[in-house]
């Protein structure tokens, strides 16, 4: 070979990318996907993104527009860069987007912009672009999906670890390596001359398939050593080919992510300085240790969970490791060289190797290395962040009362260093023993505030007051914190607002100020604080009577917290989704959520959580008749002390123990019960309380053999008249059903037939299912037509659950793809599917398609069918590996 061997311009040709190409001209074709058609394109750095962005815009028949990520992140910094790539003439982006308000303007901006016209337009690294401009895009594209109309084609590049937007019948390429033939086919493009066999061999083998990293060691070869006349250097693919390829990626990830995985990838180092193959991944480290590492090496682990959500560290069997062994090795190659030192077996300073030795899990190691004596020498911030980070992994798995006191410490230590800090770790530490149901390390965490002010102090001042029961004081400085939430645009603030609407009993506040919590911690990618806003949402909708919606939001925290590894959250929203089935008559469900929050919640702890299980189990006992039962399970949960039911939610439950006291016999116990809910319900921290404390009333007025003296009739026409004003239709329902059956049992059947057509009504609406069949009965009882709205046909009566689950086995599911999607276990799935065959007539799934009635439309507002479950954790896992 002659020393004319050279480079070629990369990227003339696309190599194994026939499904990604296809995709692309499905995209381009006149016929194509319409308006609004999208494709995504996702991958890793140098995995061609930018070449197929390239190849669609140079083939597609019409205009196309490439359009990079903006140079900054200012807000609507890559709105401006849109509107100035597509209308440079027309006036300019600055003036457009003044006149435009919020995302929903500048998305009618874009419609308005690009109309109908048949062009395509290619946004590349969409994770780059400022999270305003994302979403304005992301609502542009979902107003321009009108049905037969034809418009704008979108070709859309992101990093694989980004999380697209959700956009009906928009399309998902991942890129992914090259096969042999393909690399091959590639190094043949780079090169004029092609190289030596056993050149083309080694870079093939050292690249694995990455085209940019192939692309990169190609570069830097001088034509003799493509040529094999001089050697090629060791390794072929080094610290520089992959600086090179993954330089920029790292750089735009936050600071602390960049740290932790420098402290993973030094500590999975194998402790050679030679060659490591690409087939070669660094070795996992346990987690445990690489928490430790960061600690000693003051580096925060608060981005663990999002970097393992993202898919760049994958966790398994305790132990971490790199998804992407090239990412691992380019960590290691852009690490400063401080940090390499200190890795090293000679020559580090103590503390480095302390570090590194703990995060190869070389405990006794580091023992050695760094007595504790130079712990006690770290600085307060040092210790307080250590602290801070043991009290969040133990907040997320772990005993909250060990969270508590680490939080505790945390915000001693970081009061006067790092205020921002101690607050959060106040507030938190507030949060593990609210779980845990202890007033008194509540107190203990909300008087450390030290010289707090402004909302932090009303918030302090407010929540302390509440716990102390002197609500005159509380109400004031809670209500400025909840009328300041429109100022804040802090996830970590509006949850702290939330909570004190929560305190102060208005539900609806609380729940608009924690779905405002939600949207910036999803806008700002905030993965590890999803679960909590997701938990803190869910529970103010369900204290708003919004159950399906409480469950929507449950199963979304759910898979949220198992993604993230954070079983307390799990738990809690497994007892949410346990309190929602027991409205819905579901009992299999109650049972099976119920049982894994309290698998969690005991040992953990987490009495909040426990009280909402055994208050659900309760709940289907009594929907189902078992009075007794579910009086003997109530009775613990509305005792004062620490053996007593959580603080919080000792008065919520009263109601239901009342209902099962009386008709089990057990009025005396009820009636002390009622005159502590009755002092509780006069505070007005709870809407309905009122309207439940004259139920509750009526009941003891009646007695359990059904009562004759008038007295229950008065109280159940207030406990009616005052649910007319606080909402909550499912209560209001339940009233209504014992004051109709209380009338029936008097002999006065047409009077009864009115309350309970009402409750019926109400029932079906809201899929309570084994309510409703209660009501049904009471108003057959009564000579009444019993079925109100039902359907009468054999798929009508099927509850709501089991036509959910037989609609996606006649789509010829399977009972493990039902669990998923549904958030059940297979064996609950079976349980619904021998039901749903005994009442259709039917011997097995089979049969299911030519019974099957298809989705009813939405329900226009809260009741009604339950929305869709959300996909597990582990089918998100698949589908993000495939």
């Amino acid at each position: 070979m002659s020393g004319a061997t050279h480079l070629t311009a990369p990227g003339a040709r696309l190599h194994d990318r026939a499904a990604e190409l296809a995709a692309v001209a499905r995209l381009s074709a006149p016929a194509g996907t319409g308006a609004g058609g999208i494709l995504f394109v996702t991958g890793g750095p140098g995995e061609g993104r930018s070449a197929l962005l390239a190849r669609a815009a140079d083939g597609f028949p019409g205009a196309a527009h490439r359009i990079a990520a903006p140079g900054h992140r200012m807000p609507w910094s890559g709105a401006r860069a849109l509107f100035a790539a597509l209308a440079p003439g027309a006036p300019d982006a600055r003036r457009a987007l003044r006149t435009a308000r919020g995302e929903d303007g500048v998305a009618a901006a874009v419609s308005g912009l690009l109309g109908d016209l048949p062009v395509l337009v290619c946004l590349d690294d969409l994770h780059l672009w400022d999270a305003h401009s994302r979403a304005a895009l992301a609502a542009a594209w979902r107003r321009g999906r009108a049905p037969g109309r034809r418009g704008p084609r979108w070709l859309v590049s992101a990093a694989r670890h980004h999380r697209l937007p959700e956009v009906p019948e928009a399309e998902t390429v991942r890129l992914g390596r090259l096969g042999p033939e393909g690399a091959r086919a590639l190094l043949g493009d780079l090169c004029g001359p092609p190289p030596a066999p056993p050149v083309a061999r080694r870079l093939v083998e050292e690249a694995a398939g990455h085209p940019g990293v192939l692309v990169a060691a190609v570069r830097r070869l001088a034509p003799a050593q493509l040529a094999g006349a001089a050697p090629l250097p060791e390794p072929p693919v080094d610290g520089a080919v992959l600086t090179e390829v993954y330089g920029g990626f790292l750089e735009h990830l936050p600071a602390d992510s960049r740290r932790l995985l420098a402290v993973v990838a030094l500590a999975g180092r194998a402790g050679e300085e030679g060659a490591v193959t690409a087939a070669r991944r660094l070795p996992g480290v346990a987690v445990d240790a690489v928490l430790d590492g960061a600690r000693a090496a003051g580096a925060p682990v608060e981005p663990l969970d999002g970097l393992v959500a993202d898919g760049l560290l994958r966790r398994a069997d305790g132990l971490l490791r790199f998804e992407d062994p090239f990412l691992g090795r380019a960590v290691l190659a852009s690490a400063p060289v401080s940090r390499h030192r200190g890795a090293g077996r000679t020559g580090a300073p103590r503390p480095a190797r302390t570090a590194s030795a703990l995060a190869r899990g070389e405990r006794h190691r580091a023992d050695r290395l760094g007595p504790p004596a130079a712990v006690r020498a770290l600085t307060p911030v040092v210790r307080g962040r250590s602290h801070l980070v043991r009290g969040l992994a133990a907040l997320a798995d772990g005993p909250v009362m060990d969270a508590h006191e680490a939080l505790l410490r945390a915000a001693e230590l970081l009061r006067d260093r790092a205020p921002a800090e101690a607050s959060d770790a106040r507030f938190l530490a507030m949060e593990a023993a609210w779980a845990g149901g202890d007033v008194g390390a509540c107190l203990a965490a909300l008087g450390c505030g030290g010289e707090a002010g402004g909302t932090e102090r009303d918030f302090l001042d407010g929540l302390g007051a509440a716990l102390a029961v002197r609500l005159g004081e509380a109400r004031p400085a809670l209500a400025r914190v909840v009328a300041r939430d429109g100022a804040e645009d802090d996830p970590r603030l509006l949850l702290r607002a939330g909570s004190a609407a929560l305190v102060l009993g208005d539900t609806a506040a609380a729940a608009r100020i924690h779905a405002r919590a939600l949207a910036r911690a999803r806008a700002e990618h905030r993965t590890a604080l999803l679960p909590r806003a997701l938990e803190h949402l869910a529970y103010a909708e369900l204290r708003d009577g919004r159950y399906s919606r409480a469950a929507r939001t449950a199963r979304e925290g759910l898979a949220a917290a198992e993604l993230t590894g954070q079983r307390n959250a799990a738990a809690h929203q497994h007892a949410v989704l346990a309190l929602a089935a027991s409205v819905a008559g579901d009992g299999p469900a109650v049972a099976e959520h119920a049982g894994l929050a309290l698998g969690t919640a005991r040992p953990h702890g987490l009495a909040q959580a426990a009280t909402l299980a055994e208050w659900a189990l309760a709940r289907d006992e009594l929907g189902r008749g078992l009075a007794a039962q579910a009086a003997a399970r109530l009775a613990p949960l509305v005792r004062a002390g620490p053996r007593g039911g959580h603080f919080a939610l000792r008065m919520l439950v009263v109601p239901c123990f009342v209902e099962a006291a009386v008709a089990s016999g057990r009025a005396a116990e009820a009636g002390a019960a009622a005159g502590e809910y009755a002092v509780w319900a006069a505070q007005g921290v709870d809407g309905p309380a009122p309207a439940l404390l004259a139920r509750c009333r009526a009941l003891l007025a009646q007695g359990p053999a059904g009562g004759e003296g008038e007295g229950a009739a008065y109280w159940f026409g207030e406990a009616v008249r005052r649910h007319d004003g606080c909402g909550n239709d499912f209560e209001r329902a339940r009233t209504l059903l014992a004051y109709g059956t209380w009338l029936r049992r008097r002999r006065r059947p047409g009077a009864a037939r009115g309350p309970l057509r009402d409750a019926l009504v109400t029932f079906e609406r809201a899929a309570a299912d084994g309510w409703a069949d209660r009501a049904r009965s009471e108003l057959r009882a009564t000579g009444g037509a019993g079925g109100g709205t039902a359907d009468r046909t054999a798929w009508g009566l099927l509850t709501p659950q089991q036509q959910r689950i037989a609609r996606l086995a006649a789509q010829g599911a399977t009972n493990r793809e039902i669990a998923d999607r549904l958030t059940l276990s297979p064996r609950t799935v079976d349980h619904h599917l021998r039901g749903v065959f005994a009442r259709l007539g039917i011997r097995s799934r089979v049969e299911l398609p030519g019974m099957a009635r298809p989705d009813p439309p939405a329900p226009a507002q809260e009741g009604g069918t339950e929305a869709k479950g959300l996909v597990s954790s582990r089918a998100r896992r698949s589908a993000g590996s495939s």
